[in-house]
């Protein structure tokens, strides 16, 4: 048939084939857990452990979008939460179900999951950031369907423009990206962009990460984006 669209479905799934990052591609990923990779360590992230330890989240039912060995459900399961960790990379997930057992794990795509929401605080700590930009329609969706009225989004993301020789993600336009094919390894954000995005959202908290020494208990990297938002 040369004739396959006929809802917004179909057109989302004809633009992911603009992009290669698939399944396969985060399974190769994770299937080496000696790999120098920043966040491959039991470490929650210093601004998750901020909103904690200031009161501004509070335990309840939790939703880890991208989740990979759950390093950040963990942490919210050791705090009270009830979570749900998705991840697409079947090894992430075997990897996080081996050191997480009251973490409920899901394989698959966030997107198209039958998820058990609705969710107290949603938390993203690297998986906006890795989506093409038609995603953005899914992610909101996603929100809109899954987050609690008066719940959370915690998130994390590439920053752009930040320090001179900090690594960061990628700036192209959103149309540039559609025609060369590629993220870029990951899209980098301004703050401006995130309020617009997210701007049917009360923004609580938006700022740099903290750079975290080798031996905090936390996560931190200054050329990540944190933010709160509350759904009102």
């Amino acid at each position: 048939m040369n004739r396959d669209i006929r809802s917004v479905a179909d057109v989302l799934t004809l633009l992911d084939g603009f992009f290669t990052r698939d399944a396969d591609w985060w399974d190769d990923f994770y299937a080496d857990r000696d790999r120098p990779v920043p966040f491959f360590v039991d470490k929650p992230d210093e601004s998750l452990a901020s909103y904690l330890d200031r009161g501004l989240l509070r335990p309840g039912r939790a939703l880890d979008l991208g989740c990979g060995p759950g390093r950040n459900a963990r942490y919210l399961a050791a705090n009270g939460f009830a979570v749900d960790a998705v991840d697409l990379s079947p090894t992430a997930i075997a990897w996080g179900e081996e050191l997480s057992p009251d973490v409920r794990f899901l394989c698959g795509d966030a997107f198209t999951l039958d998820l058990d929401g609705p969710y107290d605080l949603i938390h993203d700590s690297g998986c906006f950031h890795h989506l093409a930009p038609h995603r953005r329609v899914s992610y909101l969706d996603l929100l809109d369907r899954h987050l609690a009225k008066g719940g959370h989004l915690g998130f994390t993301g590439f920053a752009a423009g930040v320090g001179k020789g900090l690594p960061t993600g990628s700036s192209t336009p959103d149309a540039e990206l559609y025609r060369i094919g590629s993220l870029e390894g990951g899209l980098a954000y301004t703050d401006e962009e995130l309020r617009w995005i997210f701007a049917d959202f009360t923004e609580v908290e938006l700022r740099l990460m903290n750079d975290e020494p080798d031996d905090s208990p936390s996560f931190g990297v200054p050329f990540l984006w944190t933010a709160l938002f509350r759904k009102d």
